[in-house]
């Protein structure tokens, strides 16, 4: 943890690459926070360090037709689904953020260990984890798909921080370009069915 308070320290506000790398160390110091307080709790989950997972990527009709099946069985419209697949990933099952987020719909480490995720990058692991998540703060928000948004990219922490949509720009960005992408016309049925 000092080495990330000394990259965050070393980090000029005018460097925004300096800044990046510092929140991905903070970020990489606050997963393997995690992953050892999961294997205090189930000490055979990391026995033997997770291997290297292969993605091949899948067409994009065959993505379409699992982020339809995933929020059919979710309970989910589909089109909010698919604008969020598409702002997280660009339907890219095999794309990865500089934070670690993985497939889909960018499940970070603890999501997946959360809806039991044994490989990120399979599209239907992925979706089902990533739809269960989306609805669970829709519900948890009464709703309020702003808020639920918000939470998806930032953390429920975050919006409970804030009561609201944080004010991190990244995250005001990710509200809005999904709003926008659903103003055609999906915000006048339920979200949730």
């Amino acid at each position: 943890m000092g080495l990330v308070c000394l990259l965050i320290s070393g980090a000029r506000a005018s460097d925004p690459r300096a800044l990046q790398e510092a929140s991905v160390a903070k970020q990489r110091a606050s997963v393997l926070r995690q992953e050892t307080a999961a294997a205090a709790r189930h000490s055979a989950f990391f026995t033997t360090p997770a291997p290297e997972i292969a993605c091949e990527r899948v067409p994009a009709p065959k993505v379409s037709q699992i982020v339809d099946d995933g929020a059919r069985q979710s309970g989910l419209d589909a089109s909010l689904v698919r604008a969020v697949v598409r702002k997280e990933s660009d339907y890219d099952s095999c794309a990865t953020s500089v934070k670690g987020a993985q497939g889909l719909m960018q499940l970070m480490p603890s999501v997946q260990m959360q809806f039991g995720v044994t490989d990120p990058y399979d599209p239907r692991q992925n979706i089902s984890a990533g739809t269960k998540l989306l609805k669970q703060l829709l519900e948890q928000y009464g709703g309020d798909l702003s808020r639920a948004l918000g939470a998806y990219n930032a953390g429920p922490a975050q919006v409970e921080k804030w009561g609201g949509v944080p004010p991190i720009p990244e995250t005001r960005q990710y509200v809005d370009d999904i709003l926008g992408n659903l103003i055609s016309g999906s915000l006048d049925r339920p979200l949730l069915h």
